[in-house]
Order: C-alpha cells, then sequence, then structure tokens
C-alpha cells in the first residue's frame, strides 16, 4: 500500500513537473530573445568564415579538408539550436543524407571529388529541403562564373587526363553565403 501511494505521489510530481515545462517551452520563443538571435548571426559569420577558408584552400591546393567539413556542421548544429530552426532539423539531416546518396553516383564516375562531395551534403544540411531550389539557382550561377574564368584562364584549373578540372568549392560557398545574405538560412 505504502509502495502504492509512493509511485502515485511520485507520478503526480512528474505530472506537474511535465506541465510546468510545456507552459514554459510554449512561451519561450528564440527569435524574440536578442540575446540568441545575436549569437545565431555570429554562428552564420563563423561559417561564412569558415567557409571562405575551404573555397581559399580548395582554389590553391584542390582539397577540402574532412575537419572543416565536420565544423560547418557542428555550426550547423548550434545554429539550429540558438535560431529556433531545430524543429527542421530532422528534415534538413534527412534531405542532407538523401542528396549524398544522389550525389555518390557523380562521386563514383569521378565527375566530383570526395571533398566537394561532403561540402555539398552539408551545404544542403543548411539549406534543407525547402532552401534547396534558391541554393541550386545560386550554385548554378556561381559555378558558371567560375567556369567562365577558367575558360579565359582567370582562375585556377587542373588539367588531369586530357580534362580540367576546377575546385567547385569557391561556388558552394559562394552560393551559401549568398543564401545567408538572402536570409533564406
Amino acid at each position: 500500500m505504502a509502495t502504492r501511494l509512493a509511485c502515485q505521489s511520485i507520478a503526480r510530481k512528474g505530472q506537474i513537473v511535465g506541465q510546468l515545462g510545456r507552459q514554459l517551452l510554449s512561451k519561450y520563443d528564440p527569435l524574440r530573445d536578442p540575446v540568441l538571435t545575436i549569437c545565431s548571426q555570429i554562428i552564420l559569420v563563423l561559417t561564412a568564415a569558415t567557409l571562405l577558408y575551404v573555397a581559399f584552400t580548395d582554389l590553391k591546393q584542390f582539397t577540402i579538408r574532412n575537419e572543416l567539413i565536420l565544423v560547418l556542421a557542428g555550426l550547423f548544429l548550434v545554429h539550429a539550436i540558438l535560431s529556433g530552426r531545430w524543429t527542421e532539423l530532422p528534415w534538413n539531416v534527412a534531405f542532407a543524407a538523401l542528396m549524398f546518396l544522389i550525389m555518390l553516383y557523380s562521386y563514383s564516375q569521378n565527375w566530383m571529388g570526395g571533398g566537394d562531395l561532403k561540402l555539398l551534403a552539408v551545404a544542403f544540411l543548411w539549406t534543407g529541403p525547402f532552401n534547396a531550389l534558391p541554393f541550386a539557382v545560386l550554385l548554378a550561377a556561381f559555378a558558371g562564373v567560375h567556369a567562365v574564368l577558367v575558360k579565359f584562364n582567370w582562375a585556377a584549373a587542373k588539367r588531369v587526363n586530357g580534362s580540367v578540372r576546377i575546385p567547385f568549392a569557391p561556388s558552394i560557398a559562394g552560393a551559401l553565403i549568398a543564401l545567408f545574405l538572402l536570409s533564406l538560412v
């Protein structure tokens, strides 16, 4: 009998704590908290700086370090929490995984490098399915400009077995930063 009363008491306390938690979370809006808004904007600036560094190293060395991919993914997670976009997190992760699997074919055909594949997957993590189309349009524009620059020998390119290989990270970085500036992410 005493055990039953103790269990009922604990269950009631759990219900009260659950109700209080729901009330606090329902009234809390991270978009109205100026500190969290500023912190999420700082994360965007750090992400843009990291993207610029990735683009620069890819232009010079034709490599993208895995550590930087992990940093970009971690920055996305922090931004999602601070900006209140954590509710979109499952959609973004699923979409990035799907796009990664689709782009594996391009990698297997040697149409893109492994670093480009991983960077694009992280870029799709940032954009999610809801902003993928504007990102794709911006990416096509930046890649087109980059290809024209390579055509006129104004940008670096690598010649491999008679074909021209251009670094893709500058185009990805430019498109994602443009998306940040358009406030779509």
